[in-house]
């Protein structure tokens, strides 16, 4: 960075003051000296003039230094040498009165030589700062001495006029240098004049949005995003890490996060949530609160809108894209991108076709290649892509989870609040509370605000079901809305709006859009005035859509020249009864196996009559797809009539379904949504699979009706089954902490069951139960809150995972009767303090030190991952212990092999996963243990790392884990010829072929997991 360049970041406007300030101003008569006036006597911080110390020279070093790190851009230097570059600075101004020169020398060295004076007058000035705060400040040194010297040809005692004129050109080069920059400013101030005018815009443009009903009567339609926007809730699953043999590999991990924080920890995320459940609302949020915080550039990009314009838009045609009227410079977007500072949300990828989905994904991709460091939003329905759609390309799936009971109280208070009505709050609490399919359907806050609206326009009467609920509300939106001030006078009845949106509704359902063209749209309306007598007199078709918008309630203009429903849910609704009007159900039938059809298959069942109705259903069974099968016992709920035969049908294709027997059974039962927790039986007459299968779906719906979930799985704690209580111990962390513990976890058998803690909350719950003598602590619990919530007296295996606040372990010498330990905490040492317990087996994952393990003499078996210290294995493991079980994995042995390891003559299994090959000497010492007989080996052994494997007849249990299926095992065969057992474990998850092992191993039981 030049002078002239820094002279873009510091203009002249900051630098002339500063400089100003550094000298005493020319008394009368001092130009009658007949000699040049030193630089001692001309500084303000020196002599009988003095006006500035030297804290005050600091102060003005420190505000130019400041000024170029709160320019927009990228920093010249990072943050954390501010101090240091001010008061180098200032180091060198000082030097001005040590310099042994007058003014006229002074300008005749010129600017550059001035600098290196200065910088020689105050050596080690720039000395431990980095390369770019020492360039920082030699370019600000020779800025300010190009001042000062401009500032001496000025002053009325300068009285060496050859001088001036020579240096007359500097000081009109200096000028036009100023002048340039203020007339033509470089990109960061052009950059940042415009960003401060965006991220205005944004916080204004999506800080207001919709509290449904609320418009009805006098009431504004938008609400501040502040008052109106609740904190929700977004879930991930995610995988643990793999168990140790012998140990129980605990089910999948649900992380919950508040939605908004959705980018704090991964700049990657595909949100998913169902329809009303809030993802526009958090787009609109983030945005907001990035453009307030100032830390990251958002940009709003709706799909639906990007798609309708064809080819999606570079970075340079975001804003025009989304109707922004703000020009910005040229190359700003990508400045933004490439500096790392942008907020990219691109909201509703289900809102698109199939088609355009992969094209918008290559899209995103090649943004995120292209700028890589910004972060990423990608907002959809749950089902509009499958599950690990971008999962390659390093997103977090995230889902928003429906409203639990504390959201939707908060939410009907805020409603009751903003439109004035406390009268109605507490009623409407406590039907929620006490009234189930109420609360089934209060899940998100589209539903929520409408429940609100229409408890308060029938003064405390309640629809209570799903169509209904629609009916009574499109009945208060369509006939109760107020008449807009300003609008021709165009009356449009109940029924004419329905007519009209309903047609609309249904082109969309066709082409598989949520957005239209307003000329589009103009010409279904068109085509339908006709025969909506009530509308063909009040207007063209222009005029008549232009009232269907203002009015209804229903339809909005997100820009100029595009339509769409408030939200989907009510165009899937009117769609729907659209097509059954006009009997088109051989097209729904025919779409249903497309995800964007599902709540239209639903509605046109509540629509239609009871013949139509079983056609469709019988439409959907003939499919004989389980999707299909259960989206037709999910429409049960909506045929208030329907021939019993054709229900009993459904019933019976779905009992095929439930009890699922599987895993996988139970997730694809549980795709057919809360409906199914009615249909799940009790734990009376089911097989332990059944159970296993019951629970597993009641899990997973929890997120999405937590209050029948919990119901479900109440009904099985007391189940004798270890798959069954382990599952009802991995979903806690979809309940509420306290309340789960309370309802379920304090009634089960606790037999071979560990009960797993995550959150401060589960923690502390663990208090309020009987002891649990397994525990297992994942994440940063400090030894202080461990002992005083576990009760450490009844503790018998401990595991510590992940836990970054434990560093000294001396503290579980609480748990007296501990046995069983493991160590996943990268801080801990001094491991020899836990030689006061009589510890049987210790499993260390992750430590900071290895060194205490020979002090644990009482151990009989012992993991260790982490590399060990010395030479051999006698050097760092307890040689006095005996082991029989021994698990050397990793960097274990890349320092000692497996030297000293026939020192053990007591061990009997040996397992076997390090990184580093395997050695004839390595082998040697196996074949030296003459108990050995249970031999494990990790599949990154094969094929390279294996080593000459020794005879070994004496192991008679093979286990083969993280395998591929594609390991050359005809070596193990010939020197283990006394095998009688082969366990393989898959490294994928996947099926393994044994036919290969079985022709190798003809006389051992061949078993896959």
């Amino acid at each position: 960075m030049g002078p002239a360049v820094l002279g873009g970041k510091l203009a002249s406007s900051l630098v002339a003051p500063l400089v100003r300030k550094l000298f005493v101003s020319g008394g009368p008569g001092a130009g009658l000296v007949d000699r040049p006036v030193r630089l001692t006597r001309l500084v303000s911080f020196r002599g009988e003039q003095r006006s500035l110390g030297e804290r005050e020279v600091r102060g003005l070093a420190g505000k130019l230094v400041a000024a170029a790190l709160d320019s927009r851009g990228e920093p010249p230097f990072p943050h954390d040498e501010e101090t240091a570059v001010t008061d180098a600075l200032a180091a060198r101004l000082l030097a001005l009165g040590d310099l042994d020169m007058d003014d006229v020398q002074a300008v005749r060295l010129g600017h550059g030589e001035l600098a290196a004076r200065l910088r020689r007058q105050a050596a080690g000035s720039g000395d431990g700062l980095s390369s770019d705060a020492r360039y920082f400040l030699d370019s600000a040194t020779e800025w300010a001495c190009l001042h000062i010297l401009e500032f001496f040809t000025r002053r009325s005692t300068f009285v060496a006029r050859t001088l001036v004129e020579q240096t007359r050109g500097q000081a009109e080069l200096i000028a036009k240098v100023d002048e340039l920059i203020s007339r033509v400013p470089g990109p960061d101030a052009r950059d940042t004049a415009f960003e401060r005018r965006y991220l205005s815009y944004v916080a204004e443009q999506h800080n207001r949005i919709t509290i449904y009903g609320i418009d009805l009567r006098d009431s504004p339609d938008r609400w501040p995003l502040e008052v109106a926007y609740l904190s929700l809730e977004a879930t991930a699953e995610e995988e643990r890490t793999a168990a140790l043999p012998g140990e129980y590999a605990d089910p999948e991990r649900t992380v919950r996060l508040a939605a908004e924080d959705a980018l704090r920890t991964r700049d990657r995320v595909l949100l998913r949530g169902d329809a009303g459940s809030g993802k526009t609302t958090l787009v609109q949020w983030l945005a907001v609160t990035a453009a307030r915080d100032g830390d990251r550039v958002p940009y709003v990009l709706p799909l639906r809108t990007l798609t309708r314009a064809g080819a999606l838009p570079s970075p340079a045609a975001f804003l025009t894209a989304v109707g922004c009227p703000l020009a910005p410079p040229e190359g700003w977007a990508e400045r933004v991108l490439n500096a790392g500072r942008g907020l990219v949300l691109v909201d509703g990828l289900d809102e698109i076709p199939g088609a355009d989905r992969n094209r918008a994904r290559d899209w995103l991709l090649a943004l995120i290649r292209a700028f890589p460091g910004n972060r990423w939003l990608l907002t959809s329905r749950p089902t509009a892509v499958r599950s690990d759609w971008l999962a390659a390309e390093g997103f977090r799936e995230l889902a928003l989870t429906p409203m639990r009971q504390d959201d939707v109280a908060t939410f009907v208070r805020r409603w009751h609040a903003a439109a004035e009505a406390p009268e109605f709050e507490v009623r409407l609490l406590d039907s929620l509370r006490t009234k189930r399919d109420l609360a089934r359907l209060a899940t998100n806050p589209l539903m929520c605000g409408l429940i609100c609206a229409l408890h308060r326009e029938r003064r405390g009467y309640l629809p209570t079901g799903r169509k209904e609920l629609y009916d009574a509300a499109l009945t208060m939106l369509l006939a109760r809305r107020d008449r807009e001030r300003g609008l021709d006078e165009v009356e449009l009845g109940e029924e004419a709006q329905l007519e009209l949106l309903q047609r609309l509704a249904y082109a969309l359902v066709l082409s598989r859009r949520t957005e239209m063209a307003v000329e589009t749209a103009e010409g279904i309306v068109e085509r339908a005035l006709p025969s909506v007598t009530s509308a063909a007199g009040q207007g063209d078709a222009a005029t008549v859509l232009r009232a269907l918008v203002l009015r209804s309630g229903l339809l909005r203009r997100p820009d100029e020249g595009s339509l769409d429903f408030v939200h989907r849910t009510f165009q899937d609704y009117l769609g729907a009864r659209y097509a059954v009007e006009e009997g088109h159900l051989d097209v729904i039938a025919g779409h249903a196996g497309d995800s964007q059809w599902e709540d239209v298959v639903r509605m046109a069942v509540a629509h239609a009559r009871t013949g139509e109705r079983a056609m469709l259903l019988r439409r959907l069974l003939a499919e004989d797809t389980p999707r299909l099968t259960l989206l037709a016992l999910a429409c049960l709920e909506h045929a208030t009539a329907l021939d019993p035969v054709v229900r009993a049908e459904v019933e019976s294709r779905a009992g095929e379904l439930i009890p699922p027997t599987t895993k996988e059974d139970a997730k694809t039962l549980a795709e057919a949504g809360p409906l199914v927790l009615e249909l799940l039986p009790g734990p009376e007459g089911l097989s332990d699979s059944e159970a296993h299968g019951v629970v597993v779906a009641a899990s997973l719906l929890a997120p999405h009706e937590p209050a029948g979930a919990l119901a479900v799985l109440g009904r099985y704690r007391k189940h004798p089954s270890l798959d069954v209580r382990r599952q009802l111990v991995g979903t806690w962390g979809r309940f509420d902490a306290r309340e789960y513990a309370s309802e379920v976890l304090d009634h089960l058998d606790r037999t071979d069951l560990f009960l797993t803690c995550e959150t401060p909350a589960q923690r502390e719950a663990v208090a309020t139960m009987a002891p649990w003598g397994q525990l297992t602590l994942r994440g940063a619990h400090r030894m202080a809150d461990i002992i005083g919530s576990t009760h450490p007296e009844s503790v018998t295996s401990l595991q510590l995972i992940a836990n970054r606040e434990v560093t000294e372990l001396g503290g579980l010498t609480a748990f007296t009767a501990l046995r069983v330990l493991l160590v996943n905490c990268p801080a801990a040492r001094n491991l020899e303090q836990l030689a006061a317990l009589s510890l049987t087996g210790l499993l260390v994952t992750e430590a900071a030190d290895l060194s205490g393990l020979a002090a644990l003499d009482s151990l009989v078996q012992l993991s260790v991952a982490d590399r060990l210290p010395g030479r051999q294995l006698t050097d760092a493991l307890p040689a006095e212990a005996p082991l029989q079980y021994l698990h050397l994995g990793d960097d274990a042995t890349i320092d000692t092999g497996l030297r000293g390891l026939a020192h053990w003559q007591t061990l009997r299994a040996l397992y076997l996963a390090p990184t580093a090959p395997l050695t004839t000497e390595d082998w040697a010492e196996v074949q030296r243990l003459p108990r050995l007989s249970i031999l494990l080996l990790h599949g990154s052994l094969f094929p390279k790392n294996i080593g000459p494997v020794p005879p070994l007849p004496g192991v008679l249990d093979l286990s083969l884990l993280a395998c591929t299926g594609d390991e050359d095992l005809s070596l193990l065969a010939t020197r283990l010829p006394d095998v009688r057992t082969v366990l393989l474990g898959s490294a994928t998850g996947l099926p393994l072929n044994t036919g290969q092992v079985v022709t190798l191993f003809p006389d051992a039981e061949v078993t896959a997991e």
